[in-house]
């Protein structure tokens, strides 16, 4: 082979090298520039974690607390002040009617005879052997939901002395309370009389 042809060949050989160095180096700048876009496109690590938009960015309206209003300047309306007074003072029972005397009818299981008497308070009258005192005789308030007479009525048990003899130790046998729409809530029970409240009488002054 002569020298010409051998100096063709090692030029070929130089420019084949040198394209394909320069085909690499192009494809590795392209590497290259792929592998920044690739990680200019991957988010932050924090952007997963990142908090929601505030609400003005996203349409909302915030609306500020109001400044608690003081209690000097807050009127209560006048029911509720009437509703709060009505509720403070206590609903106070009405008195009930108090009387100077009441009236007894007693009977006499014996004869069948019967007699109405007045007793005043604290006063002893006698029938036969019993000898009544009365010690409170009172009506219901108008505010109750029902209508009665009630005496507080001491019976007791005395025969009558005979022939200016003294008279022998009277007992007691009947204490408590006589109603005269509810006789039998207290009977008075004997052998020989019976004796209920009719009424109260005399409406005593007021203190």
């Amino acid at each position: 082979m002569g020298r010409a042809a051998r100096n063709l060949a090692i030029g070929f050989c130089l420019i084949a090298g040198m394209a394909i160095g320069g085909g690499a180096l192009v494809k590795a700048q392209q590497g290259q520039n792929t592998v920044h876009a690739e990680s200019a496109t991957v988010p932050p690590p924090d952007a997963e974690e990142a908090p929601p938009p505030d609400a003005a960015l996203s349409g909302a309206v915030v609306i500020p607390p109001s400044p608690p209003a003081e209690a000097a300047d807050v009127e209560p309306a006048p029911s509720a002040l009437a509703s709060s007074e009505s509720a403070a003072k206590p609903v106070v029972p009405l008195k009930r009617p108090r009387y100077t005397s009441a009236v007894l009818q007693a009977l006499d299981k014996v004869t069948a005879q019967t007699l109405r008497f007045e007793v005043p308070i604290n006063k002893p009258v006698r029938y036969k052997s019993l000898i009544f005192v009365v010690r409170a005789c009172e009506t219901t308030a108008t505010d109750e939901a029902f209508t009665d007479a009630a005496a507080h009525v001491e019976i007791d048990s005395q025969p009558i002395p005979q022939d200016g003899k003294a008279p022998p130790p009277a007992r007691q046998v009947f204490r408590g309370w006589m109603f005269a729409n509810a006789p039998g809530v207290d009977l008075f029970q004997h052998p020989v009389y019976d004796a209920w409240l009719i009424a109260c009488k005399t409406e005593a002054p007021s203190a």
